[in-house]
Formats: structure tokens, sequence, C-alpha cells
């Protein structure tokens, strides 16, 4: 049987200049462990937890991605040296911010921060079931009722 316990770890700045990079870093990943069909929720959550580091701990705060994906889910894990847990808004409908750790709350399975003498990890769970080798890359069986004589003749036009 296939051993599903995965980890990933890496440090970074969060700077925005770096967040395309790890976006693709982490899209890698969900391939390799066979998640692709989480990949845009991974992605807009994990681009909301890096984007309130650099907001609200600094521009080039130092940081920690962790994500860990088992039998039916995925977590990522921001980890930050600030111990000011986040709060999710209800911001004014003209606020051109404020919303991010709401639409994170909407598109997971769960979310949530804990803070400790160090600092604080905030994290979001995606529910997953991995994702079968695309049918294309599969062989197919083909059951016509076509006489193999007049199907050349079509394919021959």
């Amino acid at each position: 049987m296939e051993d599903l316990d995965r980890h990933y770890e890496l440090r970074l700045t969060a700077e925005p200049c770096r967040f395309g990079v790890v976006r693709r870093i982490v899209t890698a990943h969900l391939r390799h462990w066979n998640l692709a069909s989480v990949t845009d929720q991974t992605l807009l959550g994990l681009t909301e937890l890096l984007a309130n580091v650099h907001q609200h701990v600094g521009p080039t705060a130092p940081c920690t991605l962790r994500m860990r994906s088992d039998a039916d889910a995925l977590t990522v894990e921001v980890r930050d040296e600030s111990p000011e847990l986040p709060q999710a808004r209800t911001p004014d409908p003209l606020d051109a911010g404020g919303r991010g750790l709401a639409i994170v709350a909407a598109l997971c399975k769960d979310w949530g921060a804990q803070a400790d003498e160090s600092g604080k990890t905030v994290w979001f769970t995606v529910a997953t079931a991995p994702v079968q080798t695309p049918a294309l890359l599969q062989p197919v069986e083909l059951a016509l009722d076509v006489d193999p004589l007049e199907l050349e003749a079509v394919l021959a036009d």
C-alpha cells in the first residue's frame, strides 16, 4: 500500500516577489502527491496567509511554510515570529481588503491560528481524495458497431 503521509517544509521571507515561486513549488508537490484537484483553493489560501505575514508582521519577515497530507486531508501552515493572531473581519462593502480569512474559511474544511512563546502558526485544511491518473493516459477500449472496412473509409477522408 502507498504511504499517504507526506510532509514538506520551506523557509522564506514574506516578500510578494517570492509568492509566485512558492506557488509553483506547492503546485509541483500537489501534482506529485496526486492532489492536483485541490491546487486552486490551496494556492489561494496560501497566498492569503503569506500576504498577511507581509502586511501584519513585516515586508521581509521570515516565515515557514509547512504542508502535510494524509489519506483524506491536506494541511497548510504558515509560521511567523509574531504572537499576534489574525482576526477574520467583516469589512464594509466598499473596503478594498479584509476579506482574505473569510475566503480561506469558505474554501477550506477548517482553519485556525495558534500562538506560542516564539510566534504563531496559521493553518488551513483542505479535504482531499487521491486523483487517479487522467483517463487520457490510460488505454481505452472502444466498442464500435462499425465494420472495420467502413471505418477505414471514413478515416481515409
